[in-house]
């Protein structure tokens, strides 16, 4: 297949390159920038010019490919406090590229995050099966599983935010966190730490993005999750002896100064399940789980440092 992909160039997106490539698909990534474009050319990718503002040129390079994968996102304004701006933007990237798609029967997969449910039902096992209305990158989900009533082959991929592996980079959860300790002395948790968060290698990420793309049925919802839910305090534990730094439970009200823009993402309580998602691709995760990729370096040495 001829496929084309957003946010190629980055952590998730790097991966996914690599691992269509290894099944013999051919790679068409879009690229904002001569880094990315670089960056893709030594992967052995294509090279489509372009941003997720040139809506016309997405449905351009959408209607040209067998099939497209959409993980850009505008993290520049996440981080700086507009969420609003870039799930709009998203959304009007995501139109973009169904307008190439409609009645093809052509994949389209898409992503978004699993800590969003587990903010709206804390404490439950987030499944395939769970939704919400609206929200912030909830839009974006509901309009791609729309789209498999418009003869789109439709699914989203819900990412642990524990995406973990050596080309885990310096916006990543993990990485993030290992700065913070090492900025403020100490690896924290916040309250008695038992809340939970899933995980997932990079390299069964980019494994499930290959089989949704290959073959998911229309209006699927899949779950990139291996580690079902690690307690936020074994995580701040292993990062703090690994780094020989004393590890210390905060209160809430600290939470945002200690933890800063990642301070609500770490008080959430998100088991999750992936089994349907398993049978339904055979999807079995194969590599290091969070607690096996931590005693590797990778984290721990000036690459943690880069971006």
């Amino acid at each position: 297949m001829k496929i084309f992909l957003t946010g190629a160039s980055g952590h998730v997106g790097t991966v996914v390159v690599s691992e269509l490539l290894g099944a013999g698909h051919t790679v068409i990534g879009l690229a904002r920038s001569d880094k990315a474009a670089d960056l893709l050319v030594k992967a052995g990718a294509e090279v489509y010019r372009g941003s997720l503002d040139d809506l016309e040129h997405l449905t351009t390079g959408a209607h040209e490919a067998d099939g497209v994968i959409h993980l850009a996102f505008k993290h520049d304004l996440l981080f700086s406090g507009n969420m609003i701006g870039a799930a709009e933007a998203d959304m009007k990237a995501l139109s973009a590229l169904a307008k190439a798609l409609e009645d093809t029967h052509k994949p389209l997969v898409g992503v978004n995050g699993i800590l969003l449910y587990g903010a709206a039902n804390p404490g439950q096992i987030t499944t395939e099966t769970d939704t919400l209305p609206s929200g912030s990158r909830i839009d974006s989900e509901n309009f791609i599983i729309g789209l498999a009533a418009k003869n789109v082959r439709s699914s989203v991929v819900r990412l642990a935010p524990t995406v973990h592996g050596p080309l885990d980079n310096a916006v990543g959860f993990i990485p993030t966190l290992i700065r913070i300790a090492r900025d403020k002395g100490f690896s924290a948790y916040i309250g008695d730490g038992l809340n939970r968060w899933p995980a997932v290698h990079e390299l069964d990420a980019a494994r499930l993005f290959r089989l949704a793309v290959e073959s998911a049925p229309a209006g699927s919802r899949l779950h990139a999750v291996h580690d079902r839910g690690i307690a936020f305090k074994h995580i701040a534990e292993m990062i703090g002896n690994r780094l020989n730094l004393p590890v210390k439970g905060i209160s809430p009200d600290d939470a945002k100064k200690h933890f800063g823009h990642l301070a609500f993402f770490v008080s959430v309580d998100n088991p999750t399940s992936s089994q349907i998602t398993q049978k339904l691709l055979n999807w079995i995760p194969a590599h290091p789980n969070l607690k096996d990729d931590l005693k590797n370096e990778h984290y721990f040495t000036p690459h943690e440092m880069k971006g």
